[in-house]
């Protein structure tokens, strides 16, 4: 039962006329999460993708008052969706004041709650404890020991009330009973030595605890929520058998399926300035980019399928694509920009850290796998702005692409640098015959930077599909001839990048 006026309730005796029952936290989650459910309101507010799959999972889990696996590869919003668990919660609860262990006024568990409420009977003195103050995270490494999460004979305490070891008081308690009466997460499960999990499931079945070899019975009143990832499992450490066993429901998480939903956590999750949001536009075109090279990356045989590529990686690739157009930007003394995709050059640093490789990626390189998403994303979304090239035939009039191809085939090229000023940019694109026109033919009614964009956007297409090549100059990109670059692809300082083999 929650009461409206926590103020003016301070004794136990005001609690009790205030007609305070105990519950414990499984039965507050479950009767909340029903209220919620029949207002068709959502406790994971922020949580996108998750909608018909996990979070329906996790609703049966909590009105079935299970503890729960999250089990997932990494960026799947696992302890994201276990710190949103707090708002399943009552918003205050009251405790005996200064009691270690939150005890609930009419069901104490320590000894020192026990003493006082013996001693001063209904004029015991009780606080409120919000919900944010009830919810205790922690990251399972080798380093935990017992003392850190169950507790441990404090020999100061001790001898300082002269008290023998078996006496509860002289006892500092760990994590876990200091979360009584709240939600517990542990991240990373199987990363914790087996020692240490069998003392977890034996709190979990027995509800009692053993520190230095004297067994306190606390029946702890703890919602767990475990997260793993299933690489753990062989690499780094297990889930012990019997612990695994009495968790009560393991909810399996996923990457977003669908491009349009990465996107939106994308746009939900990244971190910009106030000067990059209004003075850098992303037009649709990089977000899709983006959001594709992560769907590359989870597909690609030279990246660790088991490791996963977490959505953290499309999130600081935007923000770094942005800040790269930004750099841009303020190079030039300009007061705004879009985003080109000769600023791709930004994300590379973004896709490097986040990318566990195979054997065949160690061999070519963390930063030139990098560069070989961002060429397939850009050959995977080309279709989806102009005709497919592999449809056309080189010769028939019909190729809305000849006369981009002829005029490179008169040896012609063009250079594109990455501080290009906005007119810079604008006089190098417009240079190629044909090239507007193509844009205009297929987006007619885009305005004019949306249409450099697509210009741009062209020529690295068609480099991708070998109607161009594709060079790294020292601070840009060169396009040429297919045909002319095969005899200058011994050059030192021209460096061929044609096709999905590199696009930087």
């Amino acid at each position: 039962m929650q009461i409206r006026n926590y103020a003016e309730v301070k004794t136990l005796g005001q609690l009790k006329r205030a007609g305070y029952k105990v519950r414990s936290i499984k039965d507050e989650m479950r009767e909340n999460l029903i209220k919620q459910l029949q207002r068709n309101e959502n406790s994971f507010n922020g949580i996108i993708g998750y909608e018909e799959s996990v979070i329906p999972d996790i609703d049966t889990s909590i009105l079935s008052r299970h503890n729960i696996l999250l089990l997932g590869l990494r960026g799947q919003a696992k302890t994201k969706l276990a710190r949103l668990m707090i708002n399943l919660l009552d918003e205050y609860i009251p405790a005996v004041a200064d009691s270690e262990l939150n005890d609930d006024p009419l069901n104490p568990i320590s000894r020192y709650s026990k003493d006082l409420i013996a001693e001063k009977g209904d004029e015991t003195p009780i606080e409120w404890i919000h919900r944010s103050e009830r919810y205790t995270e922690k990251l399972a490494t080798p380093d935990v020991s017992i003392a850190d999460l169950i507790g441990d004979v404090d020999p100061i305490k001790a001898a300082t009330l002269k008290l023998p070891y078996s006496d509860e008081r002289v006892i500092h308690f760990g994590l876990i009973p200091r979360s009584h009466r709240s939600i517990f997460v542990i991240n990373e499960l199987p990363d914790l030595q087996a020692r240490i999990q069998v003392a977890l499931f034996n709190i979990l079945q027995e509800k009692d605890i053993q520190i230095r070899g004297f067994k306190i019975r606390l029946p702890l009143d703890i919602h767990f929520v475990f997260t793993a990832n299933p690489e753990d499992y062989t690499n780094r450490g297990a889930i012990v058998t019997p612990l695994k066993d009495r968790i009560d429901s393991q909810i399996l998480t996923h990457y977003p399926k669908t491009i349009q939903i990465s996107k939106e956590i994308t746009s939900q999750e990244a971190k910009l300035t106030m000067d990059q949001a209004s003075k850098v536009c992303a037009p649709e075109l990089v977000k899709l980019l983006i959001e594709q090279i992560a769907f590359e990356a989870r597909e690609s045989e030279y990246i660790d399928s088991k490791s996963g590529v977490s959505a953290r990686l499309t999130i600081s690739a935007y923000e770094n694509l942005v800040s790269s157009a930004e750099r841009r930007m303020l190079v030039n003394h300009e007061n705004e920009t879009h985003i080109r995709i000769t600023d791709f050059v930004g994300v590379i640093p973004s896709i490097t850290g986040k990318i566990e490789l195979v054997y065949e990626g160690e061999q070519e390189g963390p930063a030139k796998v990098a560069q070989i998403l961002v060429s397939k994303a850009i050959r995977a979304q080309f279709p989806l702005y102009f005709p497919n090239p592999d449809k056309m035939k080189r010769n028939q009039d019909s190729n809305p692409y000849i006369q981009i191809i002829n005029w490179f085939g008169k040896g012609n090229q063009v250079d594109i640098m990455h501080n290009y000023s906005s007119h810079d940019y604008k006089k190098a694109l417009t240079a190629v015959p044909g090239l507007k026109d193509l844009v205009n033919k297929y987006h007619p009614n885009e305005d004019e930077s949306a249409k450099l964009l697509l210009m741009e956007f062209a020529l690295h297409g068609l480099s991708e599909y070998s109607l161009l090549s594709k060079f790294r100059l020292e601070r840009g990109l060169q396009f040429k001839d297919m045909l002319s670059s095969m005899f200058t692809m011994g050059k030192e300082e021209d460096e061929d990048l044609n096709g999905p083999e590199s696009f930087i």
